[in-house]
């Protein structure tokens, strides 16, 4: 089949999944959603973090949270084992597993009063487990938003206007922080001065276009990626700690419309070129990589399913929801826009940004050829620049768009990840009884130093990317999988049907503990010992909440017996 057929019949999955699996029988035979229930974006309104939002703007939010760098980066590096194993787990990986985590992991918070899928697994399984999952998100958010910041940096750093790697993209750089300042502005207008959305919206977007389109004119060169790194950890300490109407909700929902605007402009490229792919359907043994099994999964993380999208659901969606039948729109949806994003990125370098076979093995001939994780999502601009140029758009404002559309949710990405982190700090501080962490600004100080440490660490004197990358990978799957299987015992105690989140519970984390334990005993052979210990740790504290599950499942089971 050639691309533009498969890329048709995806398009009409999702329309189908969603329709009748998640908005007719996930919603109405599994969890049962009532709009007279009130949600906690209500109950608990504190105009910082519980503020009830009309659904199409929490949806921006939500969408531009999780679709940070993971959807583009890590089908971009999984394409190496061939399109066909990535498209398929990108897109029934998403529709079965992915976007039914992300749903559930909505609901059970909302009807935990917003609380974090930490907590709420101490009341759903036992109190012992709460600090086990606050300590897997813990490492989990850190590692990725270490990540995040790693290769926006990459992305930006540029020794001079006259010499610019073809991976940088320093003309992102003026647009990128301009945005910030605008979502501040229409956040004030908004909540300060009660003055009318829309109008303002409109306004912002079409000062993005304007400061992408200065910006392709005055790249900011000169800067080192560690300068880089700190201005970007400096960032996230600042967003964390202000509320979430005057920078979060403004930001995400304008990067959300130009998220919206790229999407198009690159499906609509894509069928205008027709390309063919010009990588192998299936390359199941490429020189260096991983097993394809279980890594194919590990290392596209976020495009098919994701812990992270547990954290953003169950940390800031459910504190903004209006009510609960919004949830199938801004959870289910949510992920199916995150799989389109990762489904552009399979297409863009398979079949968008070479012209010959010889030229993609030169590049992904081996796992070591493409070194470094911003050189890998070069390729996706690259690729899908070429895409929009089909539509007459001049090619070098195409991959100036699409960089700042690949900073921007990075960036997104990495704020609404501080404030997470922060969550979790001062979750863990409450569990261990240190009242020092329940202060934002020393919590938020703690999570911005763990994203530094992640984001400086290096191997061999090298930037680890590519090992934090599939680092982050298994513990994002693992974090996955706990949430399913804490929405799997929430169900079985309120006797509902459980084997839809209970085989994605399986796969999700059979697959990623398999490689969990092989990727520990590489590091050990490696004497990586950071990441060893780092994954092991990780390890152990799934296993351990495993454990508590299996227990509280044996003692509903008897509950249930005594009941019938």
């Amino acid at each position: 089949m050639t691309p533009v057929s498969i890329t048709i019949l995806v398009l009409c999955l999702y329309l189908v999944f969603y329709r009748f699996y998640a908005k007719t029988f996930l919603s109405t035979k599994i969890f049962n959603l009532d709009d007279s229930t009130v949600t906690p974006a209500h109950s608990l309104n504190d105009g910082v973090d519980y503020v009830p939002s009309n659904k199409y703007i929490l949806f921006g939010h939500h969408f531009a949270s999780i679709a940070g760098l993971a959807p583009m980066l890590g089908p971009a590096i999984a394409v190496i084992w061939g399109w066909v194993p990535a498209l398929c787990w990108v897109v029934f990986g998403t529709l079965l597993i992915g976007a039914v985590h992300d749903f559930s992991a909505l609901v059970l918070s909302i009807r935990h009063k917003g609380q974090s899928v930490g907590t709420i697994a101490r009341d759903v399984i036992a109190p012992r487990t709460r600090l086990l999952f606050l300590l897997v998100i813990f490492f989990l958010v850190a590692l990725a938003m270490g990540v995040f910041v790693l290769v926006i940096s990459g992305l930006f750093a540029a020794p001079d206007a006259a010499n610019i790697p073809k991976t940088a993209h320093p003309e992102a750089v003026f647009p990128t922080y301009s945005l910030m300042l605008i979502a501040m502005v229409i956040g004030f207008l908004v909540y300060k001065k009660n003055m009318p959305v829309w109008p303002l919206i409109g306004t912002g977007f079409v000062l993005m276009l304007v400061t992408t389109w200065w910006g392709l004119g005055m790249p900011i060169t000169g800067v080192s990626a560690n300068t880089w790194t700190w201005s970007l950890l400096i960032y996230a300490f600042l967003a964390s700690v202000l509320p979430v109407w005057l920078l979060l909700q403004p930001r995400d929902f304008l990067n959300s419309l130009l998220l919206y605007l790229a999407l198009f402009s690159m499906l609509a490229g894509f069928f205008v070129l027709s390309p063919d792919w010009v990588a192998p359907a299936i390359n199941p043994n490429p020189i260096g990589a991983p097993p394809m099994l279980p890594f194919l999964f590990i290392v596209i993380a976020c495009g098919a399913v994701s812990g992270f999208h547990g954290l953003v659901a169950s940390g800031t969606s459910s504190k903004q929801l209006n009510k609960e039948t919004d949830a199938p729109f801004v959870g289910y949806v949510g992920m199916i826009g995150e799989s389109l994003l990762a489904l552009l990125a399979v297409l863009a370098t398979t079949a968008g940004a070479f012209t010959s076979r010889a030229e993609w093995e030169n590049f992904y001939g081996s796992w070591d050829k493409a070194v470094g994780l911003h050189q890998k999502l070069g390729v996706f601009i690259q690729g899908n620049a070429n895409f929009i140029h089909q539509l007459g758009v001049p090619l070098d404002f195409a991959a100036a768009f699409i960089s700042v559309v690949v900073v921007g949710f990075a960036m997104t990405s990495v704020d609404t990840g501080a404030r997470l982190l922060r969550f979790n700090i001062q979750e863990i501080g409450e569990t261990i009884g240190v009242r020092a962490l329940d202060n934002r600004y020393v919590a938020t100080f703690l999570a911005v130093a763990a994203i530094g440490f992640f984001a400086f660490f290096k191997m061999d004197g090298k930037p680890a990317g590519l090992f934090l990358w599939t680092l982050f990978g298994t513990t994002n799957q693992v974090l996955a999988g706990l949430t399913l299987l804490t929405v799997t015992i929430y169900l079985y105690r309120k006797k509902k049907p459980v084997i839809y989140t209970m085989l994605p519970m399986f796969l999700v984390l059979g697959a990623t503990i398999a490689g969990m334990l092989m990727g520990i005993s590489k590091a050990i052979g490696d004497e990586q010992w950071t990441v060893a210990a780092v994954g092991g740790a990780i390890f152990l504290l799934a296993s351990w909440v495993l454990v508590e599950a299996l227990i509280v499942v044996a003692k509903v089971r008897q509950e249930h017996q005594k009941t019938t």
